[in-house]
């Protein structure tokens, strides 16, 4: 993939947001120092690397600023990145996108 910012990589290296039922304060500074460094809008490749970042859980709000910062890709909904009906996160994007008339509805 191209266009992905340092910021970007550097929080895929982290891997998934940690959950809120095993807090860690200086990881959690990481993640959110890395994501307000991000300019908006991100691109599409970048918000195919942010959606993995996804975890259980709210992640002390993190997840909804991630999934808002999805939001502003110029492509965004990106159908391959909605598949996991596993993930709340997704599934929340996936209805989001429905919701404002960028998706349709899968029967």
């Amino acid at each position: 993939m191209k266009n992905i910012r340092k910021e970007i990589e550097e929080l895929a290296l982290l891997g998934p947001l940690p959950s809120e039922d095993r807090p860690d304060l200086e990881l959690m500074e990481r993640y959110e120092a890395l994501y307000r460094a991000i300019t908006r809008p991100i691109t599409d490749d970048e918000a195919r690397v942010l959606i993995g970042l996804f975890g259980k859980d709210d992640s002390f709000g993190m997840a909804a600023s991630i999934r808002n910062l999805i939001e502003t890709a110029p492509g965004w909904p990106l159908e391959d990145c909605l598949r996991d009906s596993d993930n709340e996160w997704i599934a929340d994007l996936r209805d989001r996108a429905i919701r404002g008339g960028r998706l349709q509805p899968k029967h």
